[in-house]
């Protein structure tokens, strides 16, 4: 597995090491001794699979407050998708950058989010498939998001946004008394 650090420190781009030969393909996506390389020692406490129907869909951009913070491990099983995240650790050099990519079937790679940022995704093809893998049990309570057309971020989705849950609509637009986590 090769770690490709983003610009946003404690992100980074998996890039499996894909075997194939005549039966298909084999590739490691999880080995505890490699991603204690980039000091990730946790354990994941909760996996999730995320099926979305329609191109466009848009998921996020989403964040547990501390002590819920969680890492996580995002990746596309099927069709591809715009995958973005977004520092928003107060007293990071690259608060509220934001740093985004395209996952695929296809191309394998994963995306690995450190506490401490908000997360979101559009789905580029129908029927879209994504795993993701979390170091923090989910807590309602702790849930919490930004607004995926916040100005202050200034994000560029790859098309139009067509489908959008109502508690993602609803998310605050970034102001002053934002502070991060």
């Amino acid at each position: 597995m090769d770690f490709i650090p983003t610009p946003l420190k404690g992100a980074y781009i998996i890039d499996p090491e894909v075997r194939k030969d005549n039966r298909g393909a084999f590739f490691r996506t999880y080995c505890k001794k490699e991603f204690a390389k980039i000091e990730f020692t946790k354990e994941w406490v909760q996996m999730n699979h995320s099926v979305n129907l329609i191109k466009g869909t848009v998921r996020g951009l989403h964040y547990q407050i501390p002590p819920f913070s969680e890492t996580k491990l995002i990746r596309c099983i099927k069709g591809k998708i715009w995958d973005v995240i977004i520092d928003i650790r107060k007293l990071s050099p690259t608060f509220l950058q934001s740093f985004s990519m395209e996952l695929s079937a296809e191309n394998k790679k994963m995306l690995f989010i450190p506490e401490g940022f908000a997360h979101g995704f559009q789905t580029l093809e129908n029927d879209c498939e994504l795993i993701y893998n979390h170091s923090s049990f989910y807590n309602p309570e702790s849930e919490s998001g930004l607004r995926f057309d916040d100005p202050t971020l200034n994000i560029k989705w790859n098309i139009s946004v067509s489908e959008l849950s109502e508690r993602d609509k609803n998310h605050p637009l970034i102001d002053n008394s934002f502070n991060g986590i």
